[in-house]
């Protein structure tokens, strides 16, 4: 086949050379000509993603993938189209399709009879059969579903091991009609490969879930299921820290029972998915009180984390505060919706002075972030914000000044912090 990949960011690109590696002809349609060039000269554009470099440099040099900003060439030149361009989302859950929208019309323009379109970006319940087909239908003069098929599929991966989880997850597939679906399924046949899955219901693959409706829904109720989970688990951390207890232990306790499965508590839920998909679901179904609860529960934990410091330390106006992490995950170089960002916030409104330091990020990149890099200023507490490897040997005498601190993740050893008073989110 040859397959067009509207845009090439940190999903966009692994698929195009996932689908490359599996001999089709890929084009990369991206509007960041420096993105483009990079991808045509064999360069990732972005560090992190296991194994993009090699199988990027394969895959250009076999002539089976190339990139462009014309999109709507691109489209032109191909069998299948896959969407991944990003939608946004304001602080109340409200999209902003306009990236989407322009790409649509792109794509529209160079839409041929007979091609597939499969949206992988998350949307809300709806959004691929009442926006998407009508103006695909406008732009290119066809009818969907007759002249040329649509289905939502929706991307299910983590950056940094994109390759190993389009492996290891089924792929989810919602047709606008029977015909589109039977176009998507075969598609993605041809350009993943599976893991054998004892665990499933079915065996591992492409998997048909009859409308475009629950496809979407299947990416916002999985997503949503996370943030509520551990906005759960959230909640019993605090009633422990209240109580004098280890949730650590009472959830090890509990998920010994194969009907139970409580996620980690913990200072930030952060990323492109986990904050935003909530919201989003929300948009949908407005009346969702336990979504909604979850999500407040889960957004608050940044300040809860600055409390457990100032409980531990005393008056924080005026102390420096070293806050580690400004990345939202361990081993990701990503501020998406970072806990950092709150909890900054709420140091501040205590008075202190903080400072941010991750082995990921450079003193300049910090800075750009609207962060103070820390350099050698005196600090005499840390929170702990995100779970970089490089902090599971962290110690005390790493942080000689420091009198408390908050590990907002259970990353550190407490043996290395003799002399420190370590705090933990619940107990």
């Amino acid at each position: 086949m040859n397959i067009c990949v509207v845009a090439l960011g940190k999903i966009g690109l692994p698929l195009a050379v996932q689908f490359a590696a599996k001999g089709h002809k890929v084009i990369g349609a991206d509007v960041n000509e420096n993105v483009v060039g990079l991808v045509n000269a064999a360069t990732e554009p972005f560090p992190g993603e296991h194994d993009l470099d090699v199988k990027l440099k394969e895959t250009v040099g076999a002539g089976l993938l190339s990139a462009t900003t014309d999109t709507t060439a691109a489209v032109a030149a191909s069998d299948a189209v896959v969407v991944v361009v990003p939608l946004f989302v304001d602080a109340e859950g409200v999209p902003d399709f306009g990236w989407m929208d322009s790409a649509t019309k792109a794509i529209a323009a160079g839409l041929k009879p007979g091609t597939l379109v499969s949206y992988e970006t998350t949307l809300p319940v709806g959004t691929t059969r009442t926006r998407w087909a009508p103006m695909l239908a406008e732009g290119s003069g066809l009818t969907p579903g007759d002249d040329f098929h649509l289905v939502f599929s929706p991307e299910r991966v983590l950056t940094g091991r994109v390759f190993a989880d389009l492996r290891r997850y089924p792929k989810l597939v919602g047709g606008i009609d029977e015909a589109s679906a039977k176009r998507g399924v075969e598609f993605y046949e041809a350009v993943l490969d599976f893991d054998e899955r004892e665990d499933l219901p079915r065996p591992n693959g492409v998997w048909d879930l009859g409308t475009a409706e629950a496809s979407e829904l299947a990416k916002l109720a999985e997503t949503t299921y996370r943030d509520v989970n551990i906005g759960l688990a959230n909640q019993f951390a605090r009633f422990a820290d209240q109580n004098d207890i280890d949730v650590k232990k009472v959830i090890e306790a509990c998920n010994s029972q194969p009907y139970s499965h409580i996620h980690q508590p913990g200072i930030a839920v952060g990323g492109h998915c986990i904050p935003i998909y909530p919201r989003m679901y929300l948009w949908n179904d407005p009346e969702a009180t336990v979504v909604r609860a979850a999500r407040e529960a889960n957004a608050a934990m940044p300040a809860y984390a600055v409390d457990l410091l100032a409980a531990a330390y005393g008056d924080l106006d005026g102390v420096g505060v070293l806050v580690l992490g400004a990345a939202y995950r361990g081993g990701v170089k990503e501020t998406a919706f970072s806990g950092v960002f709150g909890v900054v916030e709420a140091l501040k409104a205590r008075g202190a002075v903080p400072f941010v330091s991750d082995p990921m990020y450079t003193a300049e990149e910090l800075t750009a972030h609207g962060l103070i890099p820390h350099e050698g200023q005196a600090v005499t507490a840390a929170i702990l914000q995100a779970d970089h490897a490089e902090y599971r040997e962290l110690a005390a005498a790493d942080l000689p000044d420091v009198r408390v601190l908050v590990d907002g993740r259970r990353t550190t050893d407490p043996a290395n912090w003799a002399g420190v008073r370590r705090v933990v989110i619940g107990g």
